[in-house]
């Protein structure tokens, strides 16, 4: 065969994506994956007939959304599920005080406006601050200035922490204060019944993909590169490495010559996540109807906080829960029947014996997982935004990152791994595309 003229490492979104692009501009792509799947943290599992979305579930607001209009361009259903960015009351929401009592309307409305109130005084506050201040410290200055009871307080902090945890999958005083700055949703947000894995589908069509290919190696100079693999060695021109930050990190692929600065820099201050979902099927509901989400204040909410109704994806009772942070980590080492007790345990001190057996339960494990060592990658306390898109910085012409955390302005996000793919296109391009074409009938 002859050299290709790009070497894609990772066949995740932003790995096809890339791929797609530069092969329909002409140009020779192979792409290696790890796994014996596509999708990388886009995962839609159907082994039992059933479709979970064991990876990525959400877009997180669908107005001017390049990946909305990819969705739709490739024909993908949707269903519009607006609570996935911890809204405090965006939908419907069944709040239960720390006694277990449900809220009633009017203290919802005012338990949200506190929400607002603080987060606007926190975000004027965090703008006028440089790196290096956790968002657990910083949160703490306009709680301290409100002047309410200490009551009122403690909710609002716990909902701060509960914020940030179900958003990047890690402890307030672990993140950078900045690490919530995209923390905006514009328009609705939209899950898929038939998974999010058409989109990685979609994207792979008429794409030379390996699957099965470890890679061990990436090798450099002004010629080219050479990536190894465990099967075999793949020259090329370029190279575009989309693997998650924690296999960068972890050392299992060799880089040569070491990544310079200050991509570096930025790669040491991005840290990946712990972050985990429990999906449970039911025979039949036993919580609230009409309610997008449950949420628990107080202590007995410290682990199990936030449940979704998943029900009108497929007509089944689910619900959804995530582990994160703490959680997370606590229950690495437990079994899914440990995990599932545990949850059981949270909705008896809220439904009592109404909550019934589970039919099915599955149960996420991408802390272990060796080609993802977590779910996406956060802001440790001292990193700045920036570092983003200084990790995209191309490496001697020849060498590209790319991936949900190379993105700024939407990290963590499907979205962030779809426009860093469309980045790196365009740059070993040398000329912008439309990121249309990834969608649009070949000509």
């Amino acid at each position: 065969m002859s050299r290709p003229d790009a070497v894609v490492v990772g066949a995740g979104i932003a790995g096809l994506t890339v791929a797609r692009l530069l092969s329909r501009h002409g140009r020779s792509v192979v792409v290696l994956e790890a796994r014996d799947r596509i999708g990388g943290r886009v995962h839609t599992d159907r082994s039992d007939g059933t479709v979970t979305d064991l990876g990525a579930s959400w877009i997180h607001g669908i107005d001017d959304a390049p990946l909305f209009d990819a969705v739709r361009g490739f024909g993908m259903r949707s269903v519009e599920f607006t609570v996935g960015s911890y809204q405090p009351d965006s939908r419907p929401i069944a709040y239960y005080d720390p006694d277990g009592r449900r809220l009633d309307a009017a203290a919802v409305a005012a338990f949200a406006a506190d929400i607002r109130g603080c987060d606007a005084h926190l975000s004027r506050y965090i703008a006028d601050i440089g790196s290096g201040t956790s968002y657990a410290a910083a949160m703490e200055e306009p709680l301290g200035a409100v002047g309410w009871s200490a009551g009122r307080i403690e909710r609002v902090r716990e909902f701060l922490h509960h914020r940030t945890e179900e958003q990047y999958g890690v402890d307030a005083h672990d993140l950078d204060a900045h690490g919530l700055d995209d923390d905006e949703t514009l328009g609705d947000e939209v899950v898929f019944p038939e998974g999010y894995g058409v989109l990685a589908d979609s994207l792979a069509v008429g794409l030379d993909i390996r699957l099965g290919h470890i890679v061990t190696r990436v090798q450099r100079d002004a010629d080219g590169v050479v990536v190894h693999t465990d099967r075999d060695v793949v020259d090329a021109a370029v190279a575009v490495v989309t693997v998650p930050v924690g296999v960068l990190r972890s050392g299992t692929i060799v880089i040569e010559p070491p990544l310079p600065e200050p991509v570096a820099g930025a790669l040491g201050r991005l840290e990946m996540n712990a972050f985990e979902k429990i999906f449970l099927r039911f025979p039949e509901k036993f919580w609230d109807d009409d309610v997008y989400a449950i949420r628990r204040q107080g202590p007995a909410g410290a682990w199990w906080h936030s449940w979704y109704d998943l029900t009108a994806l497929h007509g089944t009772p689910t619900v959804l829960t995530f582990a994160a942070a703490d959680c997370a980590r606590a229950i690495r080492g437990w079994d899914d029947a440990q995990i599932v007790e545990s949850v059981l345990d949270a909705l008896r001190d809220i439904y009592g014996d109404a909550v019934s057996t589970p039919t099915q339960v599955k149960v996420t494990r991408w802390q272990d997982d060796p080609f993802a060592r977590g779910s996406y990658a956060y802001m440790t306390v001292g990193s700045t935004t920036a570092d983003h898109d200084v990790l995209a910085t191309p490496v001697g012409g020849v060498l590209h990152l790319a991936g949900e955390a190379t993105w700024t302005d939407d990290p963590a996000t499907v979205t962030a791994a779809l426009m860093s793919g469309h980045r790196a296109a365009c740059t070993i391009l040398g000329r912008d595309i439309p990121i249309e074409d990834l969608w649009t009938p070949a000509s």
